[in-house]
């Protein structure tokens, strides 16, 4: 009899055999079974985490609404598991909560300069974000930085943590191609670093900050988020970081370069951020909406360079 199938003998609810004497009679290590139960709880969390991440997608909602989602799809979680994983996965509902999760004491929070600002011209706004990103073997964090008149990727990285380390180096890779006048983030504790801030600072670049949980002030790379993931990421399901790595290379390359946008005139984000092309005209130009006005935003993504292995 294989191994696999003396474990599935083994009754937990015996209360005339315990489960060390059944594990002695069977011939099989304690050790083995709980190892197949916490197999079984990684991969339960690895669906639940997928699950999670294309319902926030569509509904950006907080602990208790996604709990409920997750119930209708079949899942039976709790409040705690599902704060838990959203918590690891850096999501956070779009609307703001008293006391949500403060800066870091020691880190300044610059105002938003976004407001009603007309964006005319590559260059003059750039903006970043991070999000989650589920792999068949883990998961990973990523983070890129946008051209917002372009909607061209700069540069961008990929990490297993979120320590400020990957933000920083991705920064600096986006630097050296130029700077923009103003550069907006929302108030994570990987963009108001010293060392991250240090970098803009330096080159005299303006920081703009949106609101504490209100993704839609950052909402041109919130959808390059959906697109990707939609288009690519849940496509090719990507088991490594270095899967992820070389295939998200390629389609960031291909996006950037090659496809075509209706919002930047059936161009792409490459010809309109290295001024092949003159949109500085009335329908070129882009100017940050409020939330309540229904506008029209097609993503656009691409990358730069490649990744540091």
């Amino acid at each position: 009899m294989r191994r696999e199938q003396k474990q599935q003998l083994i009754e937990k609810e015996n209360r005339d055999m315990s489960v060390r004497r059944q594990c002695k009679l069977l011939g099989i290590h304690r050790s083995n079974l709980y190892y197949r139960h916490r197999e079984k709880d990684i991969e339960r969390e690895s669906c639940l985490r997928k699950a999670i991440d294309l319902q926030f997608l569509r509904d950006a909602c907080g602990v208790i609404k996604m709990k409920e989602y997750l119930r209708r799809l079949g899942y039976a979680v709790g409040e705690k598991l599902v704060r838990r994983l959203m918590r690891s996965m850096n999501l956070v509902a779009i609307y703001p909560k008293p006391g949500l999760s403060k800066p870091h004491p020691e880190h300044k929070i610059y105002p938003y300069l976004l407001k009603g600002l007309k964006i005319i011209r590559a260059n003059q706004v750039w903006a970043t974000d991070i999000t989650y990103i589920q792999l068949v073997k883990g998961f990973c964090y990523l983070v890129a930085i946008m051209d917002w008149f372009s909607r061209y990727v700069i540069s961008w990285r990929l990490s297993n943590t979120l320590e400020a380390g990957f933000c920083v180096e991705c920064v600096e890779e986006a630097l050296n191609y130029g700077h923009p006048d103003i550069f907006n983030s929302d108030q994570g504790v990987q963009f108001t670093s010293k060392d991250f801030t240090r970098k803009l600072l330096d080159k005299q670049v303006r920081i703009s900050m949106d609101g504490r949980g209100r993704v839609y002030d950052n909402i041109f790379i919130e959808r390059l988020w959906r697109t990707v993931k939609y288009d690519n990421i849940y496509v090719q399901e990507y088991e490594t970081v270095r899967d992820a790595r070389g295939g998200l290379k390629a389609y960031f390359d291909l996006y950037n370069t090659e496809r075509i946008h209706q919002s930047l005139g059936y161009h792409t984000p490459w010809e309109v951020y290295t001024g092949a092309l003159d949109l500085s005209t009335e329908s070129g130009v882009y100017q940050h909406m409020p939330i309540s006005e229904k506008t029209q935003y097609n993503s656009n993504m691409g990358n730069f360079s490649a990744l540091k292995p």
